[in-house]
């Protein structure tokens, strides 16, 4: 499976993440699908304060070689994700796709990436920037956004993996506010892309 050709996608049109480390070689490409988490003190009308995330990672690594260019097979990846954020959680899981791995934070509160036999990822965020305008901002378009664009390092805890890029963001951003009330948490839908260098 040669990935060599395939560029991760930096731009959101007027800000750019930076350059993975030239040293290092793409590992993965994937798919994200699942909830970025968040949670409000009971009378809080501030924002929801992030938590985490839980999320499925599905291997597109084998698929993308097959198409008939990398420009192609990008824009493929790219249409996905509004796709998948619209799509039923529960019949992603069941999809011919191979699943490769599972994204959550730790108690901690580190973001971990366990790709099976390919690694495990522990990051800390090096670089973020603004979604595009244009990006979905969650399912069927409806939703307060989608979530920045990141590069992260590896923490402490990474095996195989070195750096990861989260792009081509759909949902997962909370509402401007809490709006008083009980507290609570909420769980917001978002799909994605990572790629993982190593």
């Amino acid at each position: 499976m040669d990935l060599s050709k395939f560029q991760v996608p930096l731009s959101n049109g007027s800000t750019t993440l930076p350059s993975p480390t030239p040293s290092l070689v793409l590992k993965a490409i994937t798919l994200g699908r699942g909830t970025q988490n968040y949670t409000c003190a009971a009378g809080s009308t501030a924002a929801p304060v992030a938590v985490g995330a839980n999320a499925d990672l599905l291997d597109v690594s084998s698929l993308v070689p097959l198409m008939a260019s990398p420009q192609t097979a990008q824009l493929f990846l790219k249409l996905l994700t509004p796709y998948l954020v619209s799509f039923d959680f529960g019949i992603i899981q069941t999809v011919r796709i191979p699943i490769l791995g599972k994204h959550i934070f730790d108690s901690t509160g580190v973001p971990v990436f366990d790709l099976g036999a390919k690694g495990v990822f522990k990051g800390k965020k090096t670089a973020g920037i603004a979604a595009p305008k244009a990006a979905c901002r969650g399912p069927n378009g409806r939703g307060d956004g989608a979530v920045d664009w990141l590069a992260l390092a590896e923490a402490p805890g990474s095996v195989g993996l070195k750096e990861c890029y989260r792009v081509e963001t759909a949902g997962g951003k909370a509402p401007a506010s809490c709006g008083g009330g009980a507290a609570r948490n909420i769980e917001v839908q978002y799909a994605t892309q990572y790629w993982f260098f190593g």
